[in-house]
């Protein structure tokens, strides 16, 4: 019989909640307690002092938390720091896993028990923090997103300033100044994206498969990579797919069929980031992604619904070039390519990853 200690954290910008357990294999863990701590180093140190206290056996102790943004990340840094044993898993992950326990309340001290419980009756797997590269790549592709949505608000502004009935010379030579400014931000910015990339020989060399994609360019790729970190926290594509919020939420009720849809739950940097590399696959080549965009047009009649489900196939081939480290093979692709049976917004790539 397994005996551990298992603390679940459920933490948000300002504080955390901890529910320490005593975990065994075979029955119900035992709660030892509960405490809020504020998330700074200080609430870091005193909830390590807290859990030895409570830890009276001399037992592995492990921390459980989910991924919630980059709340988590200040934590699981310190604790990795420190040598204790950190998982971090997906909210969705987290979130079915309180549903098939019974769990119907909501709030943190329930969250942080069910984490703890998940920690005790699984083999989670251990945390490993983002290089010192990727995190820069992801605060700069963020950083990118954000200058390019300035821009284009400043834009729509001066389409506006244009079309007045009474022209405001000056407040459109501000416009003009504030967009002349951003552009090149933007511009400095890609330039430090690639500069990151390449300053890491092996992080250029990975980043190259995902560009053998035509319509997929090195902007495109880091933003996938930084978000996922380098895809290290998924075990399959599955997994992937629900984090990205790609998976699909059906509305069918005995008679009645609604609208079938993506649950968009999920990390919206990336669909954003493949939303125009959607587009360019398909304008740019003729296989696999075209037909897949032009096939589900026809049958729902709905474009968008055709582009989504290049993302999604995007992504999939993504992951699967990263971990098999091989550029696209367009040929390979279009014939190892199905949907599902009855749903074909989900696309597997049938290719096995090493």
């Amino acid at each position: 019989m397994e005996i551990k200690y298992v603390a679940g954290v459920d933490i948000a910008k300002s504080d955390f909640k901890v529910s320490l357990v005593l975990g065994f294999s075979d029955r119900e863990p035992k709660v030892l307690g509960s405490r809020k701590f504020k998330n700074t180093e200080k609430g870091f140190d005193e909830l390590v002092s807290w859990a030895a206290k409570k830890c009276k056996l001399d037992l592995p102790l492990s921390f459980v938390m989910e991924a919630t943004g980059n709340y988590h990340e200040k934590l699981a840094w310190y604790l990795n720091l420190n040598s204790h044993r950190v998982s971090v898993v997906l909210a969705n992950r987290a979130k079915s896993y309180m549903k098939s326990i019974g769990h119907k309340t909501k709030n943190d001290k329930m969250d942080a028990k069910g984490l703890a419980f998940m920690g005790a009756f699984q083999h989670l797997k251990e945390w490993e923090p983002m290089s010192k590269g990727l995190y820069q790549l992801r605060e700069r592709t963020r950083l990118l997103e954000d200058l390019l949505k300035v821009e284009t608000s400043l834009k729509n502004r001066m389409e506006h300033a244009k079309h007045t009935m009474i022209i405001v010379e000056d407040a459109q030579q501000c416009l003009q100044e504030a967009i002349d400014a951003i552009e090149t931000q933007i511009s400095k910015c890609r330039e430090q994206i690639k500069e990151v990339v390449q300053k890491d020989s092996e992080l250029a060399r990975k980043t190259e498969f995902l560009t053998s994609i035509k319509g997929i360019g090195p902007i495109t790729a880091a933003t996938i990579i930084a978000e996922t970190n380098g895809f290290l926290l998924f075990e399959n594509l599955r997994q992937l797919t629900s984090y990205a919020g790609y998976d699909v939420q059906e509305n069918q009720s005995g008679q009645k069929e609604g609208r079938t849809s993506i649950s968009k739950k999920g990390n919206s940097h990336i669909r954003r980031i493949l939303h125009m590399a959607a587009l360019n696959v398909v304008k740019h080549e003729k296989g696999a992604f075209k037909a897949l965009q032009e096939r589900i047009y026809k049958k729902t009649n709905i474009k968008m619904k055709g582009y989504v489900a290049v993302q999604s196939k995007l992504l999939r081939i993504m992951y699967t070039l990263w971990h098999n480290e091989q550029p696209y093979d367009n040929q390979y692709h279009r014939n190892c390519a199905r949907t599902v049976e009855g749903d074909p917004s989900q696309l597997i790539v049938e290719q096995k990853v090493a």
